[in-house]
């Protein structure tokens, strides 16, 4: 590539957590980044708002466009259009809990909507580096901790769908030489985190009861231990997957254990709270089955990518208390996702 030619990169669900820190590494870098959103009557765009420009703009480098990953046909196209260098698909149901309520639309999107981008490439006869976010949900009941030789053992509809995924993209990187990379990623937050995952839903009630606008948060299991990191560092591991020599699969995590209790500790010390005295149980939070314990092995990707994470998971909870108590002063009921703190 020449300055003249920036390298290009399409992102499927680049108006989530993961796909908005993504879009700001790439256009720091120098990228021409191409996002795929899927049409509504109302814009979800507001991860993405601060970074994009006007389409009307000569230097626009940030461009999206209207698709879906139940339509083959459609990534065809695009794919034929944009011409991009890589391709990162981020796009899923992505809630464990949801997808026991929503198995078959899992299974669709996260499942078959990876084989129908990977064969919309193989298609469409472009030649881009390929990352799969692939999830630790997919070990499930296996022991931790576990890295890229652990059997999977999913507990969810989410879980199996991601199974299907891997699987899929070594097969097309073995049968097709597509440069084809899984990130099997562990548990991995931000400021950006939706609302319904339990540890946004936690920082933000922390918001809440600080400023007395909630007096009660209820949550399920307390005691499942996972290993939580920050999503801007993650995004930085995808990126070197696609730049290092050979494809291959790699675990990214902290290799740090907490449990759900702890993060609620860390999160209302932040505030000056006692959790104790706010938390309710609900069984209505409980999974079917559960996955007791999630703790990555990153040794893989910090001798072969050079990656080692920063943020642990105390620290974590400390930021996005402090996002949602700003977010909340500022705004009022009205949550803003993109704000983080100084």
């Amino acid at each position: 590539m020449t300055e003249s030619t920036p390298k290009r990169a399409l992102i499927t669900g680049i108006t989530g957590q993961d796909g908005s820190y993504l879009a700001e590494l790439l256009l720091s870098k120098g990228y021409e980044v191409h996002g795929l959103i899927r049409r509504a009557s109302n814009f979800n765009t507001n991860r993405i708002d601060h970074i994009y420009q006007d389409d009307h703009t000569d230097d626009q480098r940030l461009k999206l466009h209207f698709g879906d990953l139940t339509d083959g046909s459609r990534l065809v196209t695009l794919l034929n259009e944009i011409q991009p260098d890589e391709v990162y698909n981020l796009a899923a149901q992505s809630h464990v809990r949801v997808s026991f309520d929503e198995p078959e639309y899992t299974g669709d999107v996260t499942g078959l909507g990876t084989v129908r981008l990977l064969e919309a490439i193989r298609s469409a006869g472009v030649h881009p580096r390929f990352y799969q976010a692939s999830s630790s949900e997919m070990f499930g009941a296996t022991p931790p901790p576990q890295n890229e030789e652990t059997p999977f053992y999913p507990r969810s509809p989410y879980g199996v769908a991601k199974v299907y995924s891997y699987w899929i993209t070594r097969n097309y990187r073995e049968a097709y030489d597509i440069f084809a990379c899984n990130g099997i990623l562990f548990n991995h937050e931000s400021p950006r985190r939706g609302g319904t995952f339990v540890t946004r839903k936690i920082t933000r009630a922390v918001a809440r009861i600080a400023a007395g606008e909630q007096s009660e948060l209820f949550m399920g299991n307390l005691d499942s231990v996972r290993d939580w990191g920050y999503a801007p560092e993650y995004v930085e591991a995808m990126w070197r997957m696609l730049q290092a020599d050979e494809p291959a699969d790699y675990v990214v995590a902290t290799g740090t254990a907490y449990t759900v209790k702890d993060f609620l500790q860390f999160s209302f010390e932040r505030a000056g709270l006692e959790w104790e005295k706010y938390v309710r149980f609900d069984d209505r939070y409980l999974r079917p089955t559960e996955v007791d314990s999630l703790i990555g092995d990153f040794s893989k990707a910090q001798d072969v990518l050079g990656w080692t994470p920063k943020v642990l998971t105390p620290r974590l909870a400390e930021i996005m208390v402090d996002a949602d108590i700003a977010a909340l002063a500022a705004g009022g009921s009205s949550w803003i996702d993109t704000v983080e703190p100084a």
